[in-house]
């Protein structure tokens, strides 16, 4: 591909330095988690959030668990202004929740903001300024120090302004496009910052150090974090925060990677909305904590409710394969998958422990709301015996023999491949039901009689019904279905074998029923499956055998 060569590194690396995150190999607890869904994911959308909308996602928002949500920038437009003093005034903020503002580093917006959060129970207030060399070269051509001061400026009117309003009032600032500034530049301005809001154990200040524009790797970010972490003035009294964007497809590596480098806090959005490729997606990171058994503390048990709320509001659409949330995810359409997921769940009801191993699903789709029997194993053209029994199992209570799988299977691919489309689980039963159970043909059989005699085993009288002609038949045998098959045999000729029978109670909450499966082989070695359902067992292997038979052509 030609044209790469005026693409060069726009990041700016830590030098001969040796990480301690790399070491780590897990997330161990949740971090804050800040969600930017109204105003990052909101500014990013075709048709922004009307305030009702706004209003709806807040409280979707509260009642997944977030503590911190950014709602807005209220010196942009008169909808934030609204939307903030709403919140305020109707008192629609939980007083365990805070809400964020951003302003730049101006004093008119500044002054703007307090006034929307006046009297507000619980605010923070977002700090920001671009400090990259892209940026201070070519948008601002200003020097370091004046990107300083801008920084100073803006922390020492929020400071002004905080005094003079009524309200609760914590500060963050962000060093915007951190990831294209140099680190001892960025480490400068965050300190300098820091000297004046002079943080303590009662009124900490966020740092977010954003990936404004993903420029690297995920290793590089993390070690960017770590650096910072040290160098920062006051450590103990600074929380952290993480903004990754996903330009690269690497937000959530990024991510974890941060907090795994010594980060406290993540801003990010439900299925990663926003500007250009979009923030960190917080339910994938949530979700993959909760995959490794650590609770996210925030409630993603019901992703189906969560996406109708975030598609309608938001005019956007979770994609089929995004982690965890999309329609396919948990999806099996691959035979080798379908069979070692459906031995999976029999092995875990078996002789499970009551952790989670099944092959091929990191994460039990009940736990956020997903049905096995609609989202696990999905049949097509490409799906396998296992998946396709797994299904009849499932949906149906049908218990197919192991021997009998694979013809069934390749029954059922047949129709998905001819038709070129998914096959749903109503279809597959009753292609089942239409190719195997209680087949009518040349021979019926409306009424047999058993009766038990010494030394004979059991006798069969069976009336039966072949090629329109009805006649009665006696047969004996060791068991009802041997004496059955001998009397139809004085009928039909000694033209199959009885090969296999197998039977179940067909589990359902409206009446008892049992299936019976025969197997028999004619001469000419073809095998011919019968099924049998009734609600009475011996009616229903007669069913099977009289299915098997007429299946044959015999």
């Amino acid at each position: 591909m030609k044209g790469s060569e005026k693409y060069q590194i726009q990041y700016f690396p830590v030098e001969n330095y040796e990480p301690e995150w790399i070491k780590k190999d897990h997330i161990e607890k949740a971090p804050i988690w800040c969600s930017v869904d109204l105003r990052d994911g909101n500014q990013a959308l075709i048709i922004p959030m009307s305030l009702e909308e706004k209003l709806e996602f807040f409280d979707e928002l509260v009642r997944l668990g977030f503590k911190e949500i950014e709602i807005g920038f209220p010196a942009a437009s008169e909808t934030e202004y609204e939307f903030t003093r709403k919140l305020i005034e109707e008192n629609r903020i939980p007083d365990d929740v805070a809400i964020q503002v951003l302003t730049q580093s101006r004093e008119h917006i500044i002054a703007k903001t307090f006034e929307a959060v006046r009297g507000c129970k619980n605010a923070i207030v977002h700090l920001y300024n671009s400090t990259s060399l892209a940026q201070r070269e070519q948008v601002f051509r200003k020097s370091k120090e004046e990107i300083t001061q801008i920084a100073v400026d803006g922390a020492k009117l929020c400071k002004e302004y905080r005094e003079k309003t009524e309200g609760n009032f914590r500060f963050e600032y962000s060093p915007e496009s951190f990831t294209g500034t140099e680190m001892d530049f960025a480490a400068d301005v965050c300190n300098a910052v820091l000297d004046v809001w002079e943080p303590t154990p009662e009124d900490k200040v966020i740092i977010n150090l954003p990936v404004t524009v993903e420029l690297s790797m995920p290793h590089v970010y993390a070690n960017q974090i770590e650096y910072m972490c040290k160098k920062l003035h006051n450590r103990e009294n600074v929380i952290v925060s993480l903004h990754p964007h996903n330009d690269r497809g690497c937000g959530v590596a990024d991510t974890e990677m941060g907090l795994l480098a010594g980060a406290d806090r993540v801003e990010g959005t439900l299925f990663g909305n926003g500007e250009r490729t979009g923030n960190v997606d917080i339910v994938t990171l949530a979700l993959n904590m909760y995959s490794q058994g650590v609770d996210p503390e925030l409630d993603f048990s019901n992703l189906p409710a969560v996406a109708e709320v975030y598609e309608r509001v938001t005019r956007m659409r979770v994609y089929e394969r995004q982690p965890y949330s999309g329609q396919l995810v948990f999806a099996a359409f691959s035979g080798s998958h379908q069979d070692a997921i459906a031995k999976g769940m029999h092995y875990r009801e078996e002789k499970g422990d009551g952790k989670w191993t099944v092959p091929y699903l990191p994460l039990d789709p009940t736990d956020v709301g997903r049905v096995y029997e609609a989202d696990v194993i999905r049949i097509n053209s490409q799906s396998g015996r296992g998946g396709i029994s797994y299904v009849l199992e499932t949906k149906y209570s049908l218990h197919l023999p192991v021997k009998m799988r694979e013809e069934v299977g390749y029954l059922i691919k047949g129709v998905s491949d001819r038709k070129h489309a998914e096959l749903q689980p109503k279809e597959i039963h009753q292609i089942f039901t239409e190719t195997y159970v209680n087949r009518d043909g040349r021979l019926q059989i409306p009424e047999v009689h058993y009766e038990q005699k010494k030394g004979e085993g059991i006798i069969a009288t069976v009336t039966m019904v072949y090629d329109g002609k009805e006649q009665i038949v006696k047969g004996s045998g060791n068991g009802r279905l041997d004496a059955v098959s001998n009397a139809i045999k004085q009928v039909v000729g000694d033209t199959y074998t009885l090969k296999n029978y197998e039977e179940h109670a067909i589990e359902s909450k409206t009446d008892a029923k049992a299936a019976a499966y025969v197997r028999i082989k004619t001469p000419d070695k073809k095998n011919s499956w019968g099924v049998g359902i009734d609600n009475d067992i011996i009616v229903a292997s007669v069913k099977a055998l009289t299915s098997a038979i007429n299946r044959a052509g015999l």
